[in-house]
């Protein structure tokens, strides 16, 4: 669920919906979800200041119910 709701929030923002990919990593006690972007649209998904990428957290962190695991959410630059 968390996923489609991350999926929604960056293709808003992001204008190359095409280079966007997930990678999706569970590990011990956390679940570590990777968005790669073209260089063209990481200041779009970022926000000024990361106000959009810290917006975009505290909703999954909100979105997941209590006694799962924690979800880490990074912004890369696909290369």
């Amino acid at each position: 669920m968390e996923l489609d709701l991350i999926k929604y929030v960056v293709e808003t923002f992001a204008e190359n919906k095409s280079a966007i990919s997930y990678e999706v990593e569970e590990k011990d006690r956390v679940i570590e979800i990777t968005i790669f972007l073209a260089p063209e649209d990481m200041g779009k998904v970022i926000g000024k200041q990361g106000k959009i990428a810290k917006a975009l957290r505290t909703l999954v962190s909100a979105s997941t119910p209590r006694g799962e695991k924690r979800r880490i959410i990074e912004i890369k630059e696909k290369v």
